[in-house]
């Protein structure tokens, strides 16, 4: 299946098979893919949280406007913020830059300096919202890379970040979660999965300049 056919395929499931499981090796590649997607800086203000526990997972449906796909999916993927984006964060990066490429400090400290600088003189809402756009890329990521894999998602804002934060225990963790996304595969019932894919017409959509 080419990029586009499995873009084709793919659509917010409804109703996941509860008896179907991710393999640990498609597991794997979602994980990875999570972890090499583009982000502002490179500073990956992001985490992953990859739940697979029925219970949970049915005790979160409640703060997820009651949505099924919670309980059903094989996964539930939670997409997290950093709480604290400090110079110690943005030291430990310019760290692993230098360990993995070699990089010079004359070439690394002016940007790590201003990166200080700049996320220092930021109000945290604003931190805040800058990474959660990183958690949209990473969720964008990852349902192409789903798509391409022929597993099934439904990306969700519908739910109580407060809610799952608490069960979770996300906050002892300096994480927030941001968004939701079930991962498996579609039941044979899903209504959803037969209609055709709504979308403009391409000239409507695109401008070619």
């Amino acid at each position: 299946m080419n990029a586009i056919d499995a873009l084709r395929w793919r659509y917010a499931t409804k109703t996941f098979d509860a008896t179907k499981i991710i393999s640990e090796e498609k597991l794997n590649i979602l994980m990875e893919a999570f972890n090499l997607t583009a982000t502002s800086y490179g500073l990956q203000p992001i985490k992953l949280v990859v739940l697979q526990n029925k219970a949970l997972q049915k005790q979160l449906v409640e703060h997820s406007m009651n949505q099924e796909q919670v309980a059903q999916a094989s996964h539930v993927f939670i997409y997290c913020i950093e709480r604290v984006v400090d110079t110690a964060y943005i030291e430990n990066y310019f760290q692993r830059i230098k360990t993995i490429r070699d990089t010079p400090d004359a070439i690394i400290d002016p940007f790590k300096d201003f990166l200080i600088e700049d996320f220092k003189n930021s109000p945290k809402e604003r931190i805040e919202q800058w990474a959660t756009k990183q958690a949209y890329l990473a969720m964008g990521n990852l349902l192409t890379v789903c798509a391409l894999e022929r597993i099934d998602a439904c990306p969700m804002e519908g739910f109580s970040s407060k809610d799952y934060d608490s069960i979770l225990h996300l906050k002892e963790k300096g994480l927030q979660s941001v968004l939701v996304m079930p991962v498996g595969y579609r039941d044979q019932d899903d209504f959803m999965s037969k209609l055709g894919k709504v979308r403009k017409e391409l000239k409507d959509s695109v401008i070619v300049l």
